[in-house]
């Protein structure tokens, strides 16, 4: 397992919050019993992402920096990153600390938890 491999994984994720099809990358990707733990504090399972992320507007763009691996064994390991989103019109960027962890399932990554801390804005 390397970062690259699961940096991938969040690219494809965001890629697909970008054009709509968020409820299928991550109804697929999810774990069974997974969850998100959203910046304002909801906590969704993996029934309630599909059902948010298909009337969810999509994201304009978004970046990844600072990513880094936390290796919790061969199966299961960690993603933290700052991500930065746009919407269109003239919203300003969400922006958080988000974790993944993952886990190796028949032989797949799958994400059992998703969780965002919102970066406050200064300035």
């Amino acid at each position: 397992m390397d970062v690259d491999e699961l940096l991938d994984l969040e690219h494809q994720g965001w890629k697909s919050l970008c054009d709509s099809t968020g409820a299928d990358f991550y109804g697929s990707v999810m774990t069974e019993d997974g969850v998100m733990v959203l910046a304002n504090g909801v906590v969704l399972d993996r029934p309630a992402v599909v059902a948010s992320l298909g009337a969810a507007p999509p994201w304009r763009t978004y970046r990844i920096s600072d990513e880094r691996l936390i290796r919790l064994g061969d199966r299961d390991a960690i993603l933290v990153y700052t991500g930065r989103a746009y919407r269109d019109g003239a919203e300003p960027a969400f922006v958080a600390l988000m974790s993944s962890v993952y886990t190796r399932q028949d032989d797949a990554w799958r994400l059992a938890l998703y969780q965002q801390t919102p970066v406050p804005q200064t300035g």
